[in-house]
């Protein structure tokens, strides 16, 4: 006799969830949707430069995932961080003044869209370099092993990082030394103008699936649904945190924008039509919004005061940017050397910057 599925709202990872904390949930993914489109409006005023890789589309990937870390776990990605920035719990105002390229940006103003850090989250970054931080996931996974903590790390990643060959070294070794780290592929279909089915070559069962060759537990997923994410990606954290054993998951998602906000292209590589069919079909704000309202838990009255609060806050952050100082020029070299800051021994001998 076959076995009956359960549902992934009755998984104990969601059964335990109050109606507080599934609204709250809702409310970080319109957080972050509002938050996006105000830097894109910014952008579009010429009061952000450089590159602005927006997440719309995508919130559930991010917040699902992240909703489940505890003490000693951690988070790290790449250039579009924007989203799980705002999932670990930074502000608005430091994360729109970093965009801004102002002092008051969470990395003083220097780092940028990419380049987005809070430590004392446990959230490292934001990396521009494709598959540079996977790595990086192996390495935090190293230490927490080594300093004997239960935890584990997040590595998000895109779709097109799986075939750097940064990403297959970092997987080579969390095989072989039992890391708990969890790879997440964020694949929205696209790498940059290139579709996955033409840039990629995998097995039968997705891109996730190479992770057989290493030996490495893997899984497959939708990313519409908070329940199903949730409830997947905590078996791979306990996978983490109980056998200090990797995980590599494949979550199908989709990004309504272009691969940056210079993506003159993003309605030619793609029809229009497909975009406003996963707009209208697989937004999983509104797939949440739905579940919630079909619970009892949230009226549609109530979800017009989350959205209301966060395009204020939203508002408010760029306007926060606009008022906020760029950095000074004196402190150009600040928080390039560690040592030099500190003024260690290495850092106050020999030659840290040569000038032609």
């Amino acid at each position: 006799m076959a076995k009956k599925s359960v549902p992934y709202s009755d998984a104990p990872i969601n059964a335990s969830l109050s109606s507080d904390e599934k609204i709250e949930l809702l409310r970080t993914m319109v957080r972050i949707r509002r938050f996006e489109q105000a830097a894109l409006k910014a952008y579009n005023e010429n009061n952000i430069g450089g590159f602005l890789h927006l997440y719309i589309g995508q919130e559930s990937v991010a917040v699902g995932g992240i909703s489940l870390l505890g003490e000693n776990d951690h988070v790290i990605t790449a250039y579009r961080d924007h989203g799980h920035a705002l999932a670990v719990g930074m502000g608005m105002n430091e994360c729109m003044a970093e965009l801004y390229g102002k002092k008051t940006g969470c990395s003083k103003g220097k780092g940028g869209s990419m380049h987005y850090f809070a430590p004392d989250k446990n959230y490292w970054g934001g990396h521009g370099i494709v598959a540079g931080q996977t790595p990086l996931g192996a390495g935090i996974a190293f230490a927490l092993k080594y300093r004997n903590l239960t935890g584990c790390c997040l590595c998000y990643l895109g779709d097109g990082a799986i075939n750097q060959g940064s990403y297959h070294e970092a997987l080579n070794l969390a095989s072989l030394w039992e890391l708990p780290v969890v790879y997440i592929i964020e694949n929205n279909g696209y790498s940059m103008g290139t579709s996955q089915v033409r840039s990629s070559a995998h097995p039968e069962g997705g891109l996730a699936a190479r992770a057989d060759a290493y030996e490495i537990a893997w899984d497959k997923f939708d990313g519409v649904s908070l329940y199903e994410i949730r409830a997947k990606v905590q078996t791979a954290i306990d996978r983490a945190h109980k056998e200090s054993k990797p995980s590599v998951l494949e979550i199908l998602t989709y990004r309504y924008k272009g691969h940056s906000v210079a993506d003159a292209n993003a309605e030619k590589y793609r029809s229009k039509e497909e975009i406003q069919r996963y707009m209208t079909e697989h937004d999983p704000i509104e797939n949440w919004k739905a579940t919630l309202i079909g619970e009892g838990v949230l009226t549609e009255e109530n979800y017009k005061v989350i959205q209301r609060e966060a395009a204020a806050e939203a508002d408010a952050s760029a306007e926060f940017a606009r008022k906020s100082p760029f950095p000074d020029e004196s402190e150009i070299f600040d928080d390039v050397y560690w040592e030099v800051d500190n003024r260690t021994a290495s850092g106050t001998t020999g030659r840290h910057f040569f000038h032609g």
